[in-house]
């Protein structure tokens, strides 16, 4: 066998077709249903155990290289004869299949961002948008982080040209900020926007992420409506039967704050590896706003009250999507981008 496929391997290569049909002959009779080197593999099943090796991938080498001669012949002589045609001035081959061009489609940070947009404008919230160079006072005074204090720690930060006034925001909280000081109540946005955190990047961290926040100030604002408005978001986002649960947590700026889960859509509670077999994921921090932050921004904390609430919108693509490593978002790489579209 093994001369037969040698045999085989010197026709491929000194095979110099003329034509495309030429081509498609040679193709047939070499790896068509009843092609030589088709019979090849056929008579491979009931060669000897210890031959078995060697001529399998002899067989593999040969139908590789015939199947690259193969198409480069045809594409070199379909070149040339397109190239020919237009030289004399004959008419183009309207016929030829057209060059398929792939539609594009949008990263998926995008998608996601653009469906929790989408979701929270249905109920009335505006998008807002800030500088991502900010000050001291917008990212963390006017969010009740005095100076010195232990929950700075809580967000590495970084500081442009050793300025300590001067940093990259760490939260899009000061959006809300500024729209606190600009805006008279009531108000109500939605504020997505990439912020930065000296982390160690990892499947699970980069120094660059993407968070959307949200802001509802008015009279009478309480915690039961911070509950349906994010009951509600679980529910468009996850699918109706999305439950959630809020677990006391600890914000500078929300004062009572929480953390808030949402019912794992993978195994629809009962638990599996992606949420530890807890049955929940958790999906964002919320709360009160603190009556200091309003204060700092000028809006009489005894009149009027309002909840926050902040979800990272890598952490919405990797529940929505599967995704289990963060790094995937950065790297630009097409194979993994094409895989989206969007399914909501």
């Amino acid at each position: 066998m093994i001369a037969q496929i040698e045999a085989l391997q010197a026709e491929v290569e000194a095979f110099a077709p003329k034509t495309p049909a030429e081509v498609e002959a040679f193709r047939i009779r070499l790896l068509g249903k009843k092609g030589s080197i088709t019979a090849l593999f056929d008579a491979f099943k009931s060669a000897p155990v210890e031959e078995k090796r060697t001529l399998g991938q002899a067989l593999n080498r040969l139908k590789t290289t015939a199947a690259q001669r193969i198409e480069e012949l045809r594409t070199a002589l379909e070149e040339a004869a397109l190239a020919a045609g237009a030289g004399d001035g004959a008419e183009m081959d309207m016929t030829r299949p057209a060059t398929a061009e792939r539609v594009g489609t949008r990263h998926p940070i995008s998608l996601v961002r653009n469906r929790i947009l989408d979701i929270f404008g249905c109920i009335g919230f505006v998008p807002a948008d800030g500088p991502e160079i900010e000050d001291d006072w917008h990212v963390f005074t006017a969010l009740n982080f005095p100076p010195e204090h232990p929950a700075r720690d809580m967000q590495d930060t970084f500081f442009v040209e050793k300025d300590p006034d001067i940093l990259l925001r760490t939260h899009t909280s000061s959006i809300q900020v500024r729209v606190m000081q600009n805006q008279r109540p009531p108000i109500r946005v939605i504020c997505p926007g990439r912020v930065f955190r000296n982390e160690a990047i990892s499947y699970r961290a980069h120094c660059i992420f993407h968070q959307v926040e949200g802001l509802y100030i008015d009279r009478n604002v309480s915690f039961a409506d911070l509950k349906q408005t994010i009951l509600h978001f679980a529910k468009e986002m996850f699918g109706e039967k999305s439950e959630i649960r809020m677990r006391p947590s600890y914000f500078p700026f929300t004062e009572p704050s929480t953390e808030v889960d949402v019912s794992c859509n993978l195994c629809g509670g009962k638990g599996c590896a992606v949420c530890k077999h807890t049955g929940w994921l958790e999906i964002m921090g919320a709360g009160m706003v603190d009556p200091n932050v309003l204060e700092a921004c000028g809006i009489d904390s005894r009149e009027y009250s309002g909840f926050a609430f902040g979800m990272g919108v890598e952490r919405i693509a990797m529940l929505k999507y599967g995704v289990k490593d963060l790094r995937l978002y950065f790297e630009n790489d097409l194979r993994f981008l094409r895989q989206f579209t969007p399914v909501f």
